[in-house]
């Protein structure tokens, strides 16, 4: 077989089969903790919606938080009307404000149950060449993408530790596997919380604690109408984007098993092996083409 076939080979072997999972001893006995919270970020639209109703399905009960209070509110809704979990409290707050995660903790001490599962999902995109974006939308981007999840993950780890028994999800993406020209910046965030994901999980092996990164590809919410979005080649009609229940169904398999890696979709698993495999430079141009839809 010559190099290219074999190439070929590693990667279809890979794509077809999971990806590495946690010590054993970290994941045995996933079901909800009797009395336990989820908290989910992000929770009133896309992907942190359908995250909200699959834990709730599964019984758990929730803290839900994003900035949108009506969003909020309907999701409960949903939830209360549809689901075996209950939502035990909701929270309008601007994670990118000073204070926010200080109030979430604040929040979480007042209900006298312990957190179980903490799912940092919340974040928003900036789409467009370096040299062109908005400054100020960037900064507010990693103030919420990298700073809001980093603090509320030091913030509410050590109640887990304490208790020797914890999952962290954290929504990371495809776009933080490899670099993305003209979404450089949110393809920072975005590597940055995939980088300190897996740093994490090591971590913590052997704690009772598993940490799973979330990487989706591109997904059919609201997230592709913000931050330039809309001016991507993913918004001309194409069917690749994946509904964002799918990604949700595995993000909760994913972390019930105690992946370190979900990666939902074969697509995007072929994706995600590719830009593990092939040279940066061959990588970066795929992913400008899927972007950009130019070379």
């Amino acid at each position: 077989m010559d190099g290219r076939g074999e190439l070929v080979s590693r990667v279809y072997r890979r794509v077809r089969r999971p990806i590495p999972l946690v010590a054993e001893s970290d994941v045995d006995d996933r079901a909800p903790l009797e009395g336990g919270l989820t908290l989910v970020t992000g929770a009133a639209s896309g992907i942190g919606r359908a995250l909200a109703h699959e834990f709730a399905r599964h019984g758990h009960d929730l803290v839900l938080v994003d900035v949108d209070e009506a969003g909020l509110e309907a999701v409960t809704d949903e939830i209360d009307t549809l689901a075996a979990g209950t939502v035990s409290l909701q929270l309008a707050i601007d994670l990118t404000t000073p204070g926010a995660v200080d109030d979430i903790e604040t929040a979480l001490a007042e209900l006298e149950a312990p957190l179980e599962i903490l799912v940092n999902n919340a974040g928003v995109p900036v789409y467009g060449p370096f040299s062109t974006t908005d400054g100020g939308a960037e900064r507010e981007m990693i103030r919420l993408n990298v700073e809001a999840l980093t603090r509320l993950s030091d913030g509410l780890l050590a109640g887990m530790l304490e208790r020797e028994r914890g999952i962290v999800v954290h929504t990371a993406s495809l776009a933080g596997v490899v670099p993305v020209p003209t979404a450089a910046v949110y393809s920072g965030t975005k590597a940055y919380v995939y980088s300190f994901s897996l740093a994490l999980a090591a971590e913590l092996e052997g704690t009772g604690i598993s940490v799973t990164t979330l990487c989706p590809g591109e997904t059919d919410t609201g997230f592709m109408n913000r931050g330039g979005m809309d001016e991507s080649a993913f918004t001309d009609g194409s069917d690749a984007l994946m509904a964002p229940e799918t990604v949700a169904r595995a993000a909760y398999a994913g972390a019930m098993a105690g992946e370190r890696v979900v990666v939902p979709g074969w697509r995007n698993r072929l994706r995600y092996h590719l830009a593990r495999v092939l040279p940066t430079r061959v990588a970066m141009a795929i992913s400008r083409r899927l972007w950009s839809g130019t070379r």
